[in-house]
């Protein structure tokens, strides 16, 4: 009887939805699934889910693909990938005790303010900003004092998810980094950072390297999904290093581009810097940082204006089109895309999204152009920002997410950043960066095990910089690099005068 081919299962535990996903041994997906997640906004700035949807659509989704598998391949392993920064509270059983607070919320900007510090940035490797939980975690120490307190654990998407399929409170070093909580160079929790969020030792969860087995399925988990037996479940790692794994960013030089709700571009580092020019991560292996510039509102921005100006659904499907046919530097139209604060290189929560310009000829197409091209500029701000402090040129960029499958968006970015860039936007490529990590582990002792790396060079299409939009776009990047500097103070007042105002 011939054995039946291996896969391995990977989940993607995203802002907008759980996806599961087979991959065979040449790492092409056999089967997948989704379930969307819903989001919800209490109050202005804030951002929330129900931690319970994480379970519900991560458990349907593995069941789907485990049926479209329909006893054709063995199961040999489960990873996980997972939205960064987002943290849930729960009880002895493992309840949400209140929604769990999400990457992008932005409640907390008096904690940044008061607790921020260099001091801070230089042990986690965060500078003061709006996504690491640990100012949400003090703002809730504050605000919510009982909620935390009581809480029997505090973990982020991996450590809940990882509970329930094998009841193991545990989460990786490159999940759980990004709660800004742990040590960068030991890899261990903080107590001087666990003191400032107000979060007990006994609350987080166990840290394990990624790649190594947390436990297997639990038996009723494995009989939920449609599984015969037992599957080994294998510590995974945040959403960004696992793309930058799928798409072969192992190098310097070598840069991944997400331009999704958010827009983050990663370049590996084998030793430990710390910069405002970008936040440092730990990478998939021990002693390896991944270095990264972020965008807080990329695609949200870019979907906001659909939404909002895009007229009919017809029109905001015409939108894109409209933009192409107006010339590059949208007439004069300029927008600073800092709708959820700014981050790299100024880490200023209270900063806000500003378009200036304006004049009679303006219409709504203008205004989506220069909503690409603000995200463009800011792109090529933090590249040479990134570049000076590191002195590594970045000669690759590969770029995914729902933003690189817009051909206009794409140009735009090439044009700006007078680079080219490959676009590898085919298929689920932080769901792929689990399944390798899946897949190494279960070839981690066959000698004729094949490369992770070189199954992860994605197919890709490059789009190369237009020259005859340089002169338009360097003079608009020299009026770009000082909006925000002049909109400090503006954003501050700004941010003063609204406090308390519906």
């Amino acid at each position: 009887m011939t054995a039946r081919p291996v896969v391995v299962l990977a989940v993607d535990c995203s802002t907008t939805a759980a996806k599961a996903v087979a991959y065979d041994e040449t790492g092409t997906a056999v089967a997948q699934a989704a379930r969307p997640l819903a989001t919800d906004q209490p109050q202005a700035s804030w951002h929330e889910q129900d931690a319970t949807g994480w379970w519900t659509a991560t458990r349907e989704a593995l069941a789907d693909v485990v049926a479209q598998l329909a006893g054709a391949a063995t199961v040999g392993a489960l990873c996980l990938t997972h939205q960064r920064e987002t943290f849930v509270c729960v009880d002895g059983t493992g309840a949400p005790v209140r929604p769990a607070i999400l990457w992008l919320d932005g409640r907390a900007h008096a904690e940044i303010a008061e607790l921020g510090s260099a001091r801070i940035h230089a042990l986690s490797g965060k500078p003061p900003d709006t996504t690491p939980a640990l100012y949400k975690l003090a703002w809730l120490s504050r605000h919510e004092p009982a909620t935390l307190s009581a809480a029997t654990r505090i973990g982020d998407v991996h450590a809940f998810l990882a509970h329930r399929l094998t009841g193991r409170w545990a989460t990786s070093h490159a999940s759980a980094d990004t709660l800004g909580l742990i040590d960068l160079r030991s890899l261990t929790w903080s107590p001087e950072l666990l003191a400032l969020a107000g979060v007990r030792a006994d609350q987080l969860p166990e840290l394990v390297p990624s790649g190594e087995v947390i436990g297997p399925l639990a038996p009723e988990v494995a009989r939920a999904i449609g599984l015969p037996g037992p599957v080994p479940l294998v510590a995974g790692i945040g959403d960004g290093q696992a793309a930058g794994i799928a798409l072969g960013v192992t190098s310097p030089g070598l840069a991944y581009v997400n331009l999704g709700t958010s827009m983050v571009l990663g370049t590996p580092s084998s030793v430990y810097l710390t910069d405002p020019a970008f936040r440092t991560l730990a990478g998939a292996e021990p002693g390896t940082f991944m270095l990264e510039t972020v965008l807080n509102a990329a695609a949200y921005v870019a979907t906001w204006c659909r939404q909002e100006f895009g007229g009919t659904v017809a029109d905001a499907g015409d939108l894109e089109t409209a933009a192409a046919a107006v010339p590059p530097g949208a007439e004069g139209l300029l927008t600073l895309p800092y709708w959820n604060a700014a981050q790299t290189p100024y880490w200023d929560p209270l900063a806000r999204g500003a378009t200036i310009g304006w004049h009679g000829r303006h219409t709504r197409a203008h205004l989506y152009r220069s909503v690409l091209e603000g995200v463009g500029f800011e792109l090529r701000l933090q590249l040479e920002r990134l570049e000076e402090v590191t002195g590594v040129p970045l000669t690759s960029l590969r770029l995914v997410g729902g933003g690189a499958r817009s051909p206009l968006w794409v140009q735009i970015l090439s044009d700006i950043t007078h680079r080219s860039v490959r676009v590898c936007s085919a298929g689920e490529l932080s769901a792929a960066g689990a399944g390798i990590l899946a897949r190494e582990r279960l070839d981690r002792d066959a000698t004729d095990a094949p490369d992770a790396a070189q199954l992860a060079e994605p197919a890709g299409h490059d789009v190369r910089p237009d020259a005859s939009t340089a002169p338009a776009y360097d003079a608009l990047f020299e009026v770009y690099v000082t909006l925000y500097p002049q909109l400090r103070e503006v954003f501050a007042r700004l941010a003063s005068a609204s406090r308390g105002t519906p």
